[in-house]
């Protein structure tokens, strides 16, 4: 049987606001980071790097989970995936020529 993808997320109108990326080992994910503040995770995916996808609602022992997991894409299609999020466009380095 034919593998079915859904379609692509447009990206949110509402102002990015950055939150700070570190890269991990992962043959899916390519940086993640969180904002205790805001409750939200970014993560950038390996096969989608000019995409930042927000993941609202996070708690914190579910990010430190994510981070320290075994499998990190594997914590993240047990436990994240299906949380709500808002894709943006990832800036472009300042340094970029």
């Amino acid at each position: 049987m034919p593998k079915t993808y859904v379609e692509p997320q447009p990206y949110s109108t509402e102002p990015y606001q950055p939150i700070t990326l570190l890269p991990v080992e992962s043959s899916q994910i390519a940086a993640v980071g969180y904002s205790p503040e805001r409750k939200t995770l970014a993560v950038t995916f390996i096969r989608s790097p000019q995409s930042i996808y927000h993941y609202q609602d996070v708690e914190p022992e579910v990010y430190a989970g994510f981070v320290g997991a075994e499998s990190i894409g594997r914590y993240f299609g047990m436990h994240i995936k299906s949380l709500r999020f808002k894709k943006f466009p990832a800036p472009v380095a300042a340094n970029a020529a």
